[in-house]
């Protein structure tokens, strides 16, 4: 219980158990949102496109 109120910055027991099961639904959520739209951005920029963007917005020295 120590760790987990050092990690959630708790100052009370009761305090880090909500904190820490707010962050767990949080993230649950996230999951379920990730693999809903995994895989759905099929026109979204590759790294490579994004890479090439940046360099031509480089300042040429």
């Amino acid at each position: 219980m120590a760790e987990a109120m050092k990690f959630t910055g708790a100052k009370t027991k009761r305090e880090a158990v909500v904190t820490a099961v707010e962050r767990f639904n949080r993230l649950k959520r996230l999951e379920q949102l990730n693999a809903r739209v995994r895989g759905q951005f099929r026109d979204f920029m590759t790294q490579a496109d994004l890479q090439a963007m940046r360099a031509a917005d480089l300042p040429k020295s």
